[in-house]
């Protein structure tokens, strides 16, 4: 190898190296049970990978007791440059289902927590439908029910809060990316408004349904 080639191609190393980590990022969560190689080197390189997606107007969240690692964009306010930098990661509006049961996930993952088991949160779909099944009205087509449950599982899992189990499409893991995304904030506004909405429907309070 000649030195004009140790030049040219020994530099280029860390940068690719860097991409291999920054690109799977741009793309989605990742998490060290998935891919433990890739999350190796994003703790490696974790303060090359702040600096370079800083520019981009991002910052890196990363739990390494949780095992996963997601980019985020910087909440408006708190760019430092006058330049407004455009969103690179769009914020998505969710449906009232995807709210209601990312909401009821979340308080299950904190009970869950609370009884201090096992570290995976594993329901079946019965269980699910079961959240969901107090928040409406009694007599509920059953069919139909089922079936809104499904597709709003399989949107969940689209945004990477729950997956399916191998070989066990009716059972799910919900991922403990979530608390990250369903903060407590959010879920005691949110419970106001299942409050409100159970009182419009005419529905008991939850701890009054006996």
């Amino acid at each position: 190898m000649s030195a004009s080639e140790t030049s040219t191609n020994h530099p280029a190393r860390p940068t690719q190296e860097l991409s291999s980590v920054v690109i799977p990022l741009l793309k989605g969560v990742l998490y060290q049970e998935d891919q433990p190689g890739l999350w190796g080197r994003l703790l490696r390189l974790q303060a090359d990978v702040r600096d370079h997606v800083a520019i981009l107007g991002l910052d890196l969240v990363l739990d390494e007791a949780e095992g996963y690692a997601f980019l985020r964009s910087r909440p408006e306010g708190e760019e430092e440059s006058p330049v407004v930098v455009p969103r690179l990661i769009e914020r998505r509006q969710l449906s009232y289902p995807v709210s209601l049961l990312l909401a009821l996930l979340r308080k299950k993952l904190a009970e869950f927590d609370a009884g201090g088991g096992d570290t995976r949160l594993i329901l079946s779909r019965e269980e699910v439908v079961e959240l969901i099944r107090i928040f409406l009205p009694a007599g509920s087509n059953e069919v139909k029910l089922i079936d809104q449950v499904d597709a709003t599982l399989n949107k969940i899992a689209d945004l990477g809060f729950i997956r399916r189990l191998r070989g066990q499409g009716q059972i799910i893991e919900v991922r403990r990316i979530l608390k990250a995304f369903v903060d407590a904030q959010w879920l005691a506004d949110f419970d106001k408004r299942l409050t409100e909405y159970r009182q419009q429907l005419g529905l008991p309070l939850e701890g009054n349904d006996g």
